[in-house]
């Protein structure tokens, strides 16, 4: 840590055992202006299907809610708020800002807990109240709020120990508050126990978080969320003077670090695929609120935020997936949808077609979504509709340096298309990289819309060391691993003490052929270094991937090549090929030949743990694994060759 870090953590311990003691912090709430009201930017006359909400919100109003990998979880009546509705560990009511979140014994699975904190299940409520008027989704919330009031005392118990958590609920609690009516109209005219309790709660929420902010080493995905709490609660409840000076913070931190976060060729420095799309989806409803209010954000923030969007819809295969890189904790500030096959980033890129006139991210989208008509209101379909893909459609971009991702492929966006996403980026953000995975060199190979080869995902974060240990680390992505260790030095849960340095030595892309070189340092550590580089080359018209991996080193060592399938392929071996099938259709892998080399599958195994893809946080399922393993001397020179047949 650098020396003002040392000061300032310094600072906040005494801060905290201040506030323990209630010797500061503890002011009464000054009584509101409910003349001060600013336009809404969520709108509840968005013209969805009433029926899917209805649905939805009927379950949450009969106390069934799905949080995590759990479905149809009895929250009760009223709701355990302290309880993880997965281990059934309560949680104490200890000051949250000195309470352990880590330890599984204390507070059970922390994600569970908080995921159901961040009452996005208010905002399905009030969406049903938007579309029918039925006070049953109402009576709802109220009683949600109420119990929530009293079984979480500000200050004290896990609901009170982070502010990104407390910012996320007020998200949530600005979507629900507008399309019941907000203050000066609706049910909450109507209501004024409720309508003071709510606005205490965002009060006290606002102050937290504004002096709890994640900074110098801490200052991720986090801190955004953060500022976009404050900057929402500023412009939602503008109640009090003092909510001037929470929008003023917000917009201040949001505009430094869109920039500062985000690199200029728009990848979030998380690494993070999850990260990427929530700090996209934070950017996005605070520019969107800030156009409805006159809080105008740079020309410089839009511009970061447009290159987000490229990045994803150059990533994103003509299937509509993108590569699972890095960590993930379903991490959706709010889905604001209730369809079935809601997809996130392509509901991101819906949005920004209409928001940055891009007809090519209307291609990628396919169509308007929900979540993009309840933030664009009810002209969003017939703007969407104006968009000519074809005139306003760049060429795909396929370089983005900075970030540290290539993408080879040809047929983009067609029934033949072949899309490789190769990673030559930094471990991660700040210090710890705390989210990235020690994935150098690891590429990925979609080929018709069709993932064949995948990053395999996160699945677990704490309580789970042995499965956290296995997505983060080597193994569990499309690259070399030597002598069974990870490129970087793992320190904990979300700590690289060692860092791995990865960059891109050649970047070549024609009609006839994409070439990509990249190198890491990773394993120069060892006793004899080794030095790995990776060339990936694709022959677009004999539709062929080439991956030439080079070894510097002088000894021996045990070295693996890794292939991670998509969990809906199998894996035949064929005259000494590989062939990895889908749906019907196959590409066809030819490893190395080399002395002593084993070549071995698994699927779904727990010692060793391999052959798992992750979807979702906590949830995993079986899919196959090629490893190829030989003990290599000096430099050596390893050619896999991987043949796409033409799938249209």
């Amino acid at each position: 840590m650098t020396p003002a870090e040392l000061a300032w953590r310094a600072a906040r311990a005494l801060q905290v055992r201040a506030e323990r003691a209630r010797l500061i912090g503890a002011g009464e709430i000054p009584s509101p202006d409910l003349g001060r009201l600013t336009r809404p930017w969520v709108h509840a006359d968005a013209r969805v299907d009433a029926a899917r909400y209805v649905v939805a919100a009927d379950r949450i109003a009969d106390g069934w809610i799905d949080v995590l990998a759990l479905q149809r979880v009895d929250i009760g009546s009223p709701p355990r708020w302290n309880r993880d509705p997965k281990t059934g560990i309560e949680a104490p009511l200890a000051f949250g800002k000195t309470l352990d979140c880590t330890d599984p014994d204390v507070v059970g699975d922390i994600r569970y807990l908080w995921h159901l904190n961040r009452h996005q299940h208010f905002v399905t409520l009030a969406q049903a109240y938007a579309l029918t008027g039925r006070k049953r989704y109402t009576e709802a919330m109220r009683e949600h709020l109420e119990s929530w009031f009293f079984a979480c005392p500000r200050g004290l118990g896990a609901n009170w120990a982070s502010a990104l958590e407390a910012a996320l609920r007020l998200v949530n609690w600005s979507v629900a508050w507008q399309l019941v009516g907000g203050a000066g109209g609706g049910l909450l005219r109507d209501n004024a126990e409720l309508r003071l309790l709510w606005m205490r709660l965002a009060y006290q929420h606002a102050r937290f978080i504004r002096g709890w902010l994640s900074l110098h080493s801490a200052a991720n995905h986090r801190l955004i969320g953060e500022a976009a709490g404050l900057f929402i609660a500023g412009l939602t409840w503008p109640h009090w003077s003092e909510a001037r000076a929470w929008l003023s913070a917000g917009k201040a931190i949001l505009e430094r670090e869109a920039l500062a976060q985000v690199s200029s060729d728009g990848v979030h420095r998380d690494q993070s695929a999850c990260y990427q799309q929530g700090v996209l989806d934070l950017l996005v409803f605070c520019l969107l609120a800030g156009k409805a209010n006159g809080e105008w954000f740079s020309p410089h923030y839009e511009s970061r935020v447009e290159a987000m969007l490229d990045f994803v819809a150059s990533t994103m295969d003509a299937g509509g997936r993108v590569p699972m890189l890095g960590d993930s904790d379903d991490s959706s500030a709010t889905r604001l949808s209730a369809e079935e096959d809601f997809c996130p980033l392509r509901s991101a890129l819906a949005t920004g077609a209409v928001l940055f006139r891009r007809g090519d991210f209307k291609l990628k989208a396919k169509r308007l979504d929900d979540k993009s008509r309840w933030l664009l209101g009810a002209q969003a379909d017939a703007t969407f509709a104006e968009l000519e893909a074809e005139k306003t459609r760049l060429p795909p971009r396929q370089s983005f340096p900075e970030g540290g991702y290539f993408v080879l492929g040809c047929d983009f966006d067609t029934p033949n298309e072949v899309r490789v996403v190769a990673d030559a980026g930094p471990l991660g953000a700040g210090p710890a990289a705390a989210h990235g995975h020690a994935d150098a060199l690891s590429f990925t190979l979609s080929a018709g819309g069709r993932e064949f080869l995948v990053d395999p995902g996160a699945c677990a974060w704490h309580g789970r060391s042995r499965w956290r240990e296995y997505f983060r680390g080597t193994l569990a992505h499309n690259t070399l691993r030597v002598d069974g260790l990870d490129q970087s030095v793992s320190g904990g849960a979300f700590l690289w003490l060692k860092k791995a340095r990865a960059e891109s030595s050649l970047w070549l892309s024609s009609a006839e052929k994409d070439t990509f070189e990249g190198w890491h340092d990773g394993y120069l550590r060892l006793e004899d270094p080794v030095k790995h580089r990776r060339l990936i080359e694709l022959d677009k018209r004999a539709r062929r991937l080439v991956i030439e991996d080079t070894l510097e080193m002088d000894e021996d060592h045990e070295v693996e090549l890794l292939f991670h399938c998509s969990e809906r392929c199998s894996v035949e071996n064929q005259n000494g090929c590989l062939r990895i099938v889908r749906e019907g259709r196959a590409i066809v892998l030819r490893l190395p030949q080399a002395s002593g080399c084993v070549v071995q599958l698994y699927r779904g195994c727990v010692a060793p743990i391999l052959g798992w893809v992750s979807r979702a946080f906590d949830a995993r399922e079986a899919a196959t694994t090629i490893v190829w393993q030989a003990r290599l001397a000096g430099r050596t020179a390893l050619r896999t060759e991987i043949l796409i047949p033409n799938f249209a």
